[in-house]
């Protein structure tokens, strides 16, 4: 005779089994909402000589990488939409490389995308935020690193993931009559670089590694170098998309940077595209001048284009975003709402960009426009976080995705204006 099963047994035996019928079904994505510009992107004639460049690319008449440079804020600096952007390129184009990185760990959770980065010893230190007068801050540049500092047995190691393997590693700093070198070791090769030179200066040098190598590892030599920034690539042509964010920075953190060291930065890095994604720390100023905000980003609009002359120009528009103890707030308890500079910095980046024949992204409209913030972070799976003001994961490769389908829409109306790919 069979034993008598519990009832208890019975109903977690049926619960279970209830469980196991019932796959897991991911939550549908929003598409791309309605926007001011067609396509999501206003101006898209200012990217023409990016699209050239792809297309060099596609037929194989480039013999030179495509480089893409984002300079921002923490949206930038935490690479989720950069990198399902670079992702997306990089599969049509091919790979170039990593690109242009802060040389170190500049924040605590830093995790950039396709490489693991390591400091022992090595302590990088952010720039200072830079107050309204936006006085510049000597020898730093777009990465924002001020110093670099190396105790006994230093080491910067970088690993790479599968596929994006280098083959060469440059490095810039200031070079003088009292400064050092550096090692780079792979797998299977060593190489050194010297900053020692006549005069105090920028200098940028590369570490030819040959053969593809997964891991690198940096180490200081005769007391190292300031370092500016650091430039993971490997041979070949393809595309590479830098990502040159600080977390909490405004345009005049831009602004503020050593203009000598923008020069040679540049210079040597030579982007096809300069995607400039301010705006978000602005819209929480309530005490924004937007006469005076829109004198600085025509400003500094100007110095890029001095600076780098070949480069095509892309405003990316303020994200939505939200603030608790919002009287009367959009949000679905009431309680949160956007701050009113935001909606400024939109209009005054939209204008500029059309004034001066830059290119400019609607993200605020692409991710669904006002409140959206709200109502993404309240999804079943939040694409936004509990701030209402940064990404998910999930949601970054969500909006970077839309980034990148509307760029790579805009370069297919170029091809069929140009009558198509030859």
């Amino acid at each position: 005779m069979r034993a008598a099963i519990p009832a208890m047994a019975l109903t977690m035996a049926a619960a279970g089994s209830a469980l196991a019928q019932t796959p897991y079904v991911a939550q549908s994505l929003p598409g791309p909402g309605a926007t001011v510009c067609a396509g999501g992107l206003c101006q898209p004639e200012a990217l023409d000589s990016l699209f050239e460049a792809l297309h060099g690319l596609e037929t194989g008449e480039r013999e030179r990488l495509v480089r893409i440079v984002q300079i921002g804020d923490s949206h930038t600096a935490g690479d989720r939409i950069t990198g399902a952007f670079r992702a997306r390129l990089q599969a049509r184009f091919g790979r170039a490389g990593r690109g242009v990185m802060p040389p170190g760990v500049p924040h605590a959770g830093y995790n950039p995308f396709q490489v693991q980065v390591t400091a022992t010893g090595w302590s990088t230190t952010l720039a200072p935020l830079t107050a309204s007068q936006g006085l510049a801050v000597q020898g730093v540049g777009l990465t924002g690193i001020q110093a670099v500092t190396f105790g006994p047995d230093a080491a910067l190691e970088i690993v790479a993931e599968p596929g994006m393997e280098l083959t060469y590693v440059s490095l810039c700093g200031m070079g003088g009559p009292d400064a050092g070198g550096f090692e780079v070791r792979g797998q299977s090769v060593r190489e050194e670089v010297d900053f020692a030179a006549p005069d105090t200066g920028m200098l940028c040098t590369d570490a030819v590694i040959g053969a593809l190598q997964e891991r690198i590892v940096i180490r200081p030599l005769r007391g190292g170098a300031p370092l500016t920034d650091i430039t993971l690539g490997r041979a070949g042509y393809g595309v590479e998309v830098s990502n040159l964010g600080v977390v909490g920075s405004s345009l005049r953190d831009l602004a503020a940077r050593d203009e000598a060291v923008l020069r040679t930065q540049l210079a040597v890095w030579r982007p096809q595209l300069i995607v400039i994604a301010y705006g978000t720390n602005e819209g929480f100023d309530d005490a924004l001048d937007p006469v005076a905000y829109e004198a600085l980003l025509r400003g500094e609009v100007l110095r890029l284009r001095r600076l780098a002359p070949a480069a095509a120009l892309m405003i990316v528009g303020a994200p939505d975003a939200l603030r608790t103890g919002a009287a009367g707030g959009c949000s679905a308890d009431g309680r949160r709402g956007p701050p009113p500079s935001l909606a400024l910095v939109r209009d005054v980046q939209r204008r500029v960009a059309a004034d001066m024949g830059v290119a400019f992204w609607d993200w605020h409209g692409r991710m669904g426009g006002d409140c959206s913030a709200d109502r993404l972070a309240t999804m079943d799976e939040p694409l936004m976080r509990g701030d209402r003001v940064h990404f998910t994961s999930a949601g970054g490769d969500w909006i970077g995705g839309i980034f990148a389908d509307d760029i790579l829409a805009a370069y297919e109306a170029w091809l069929a204006r140009r009558g198509g790919a030859d």
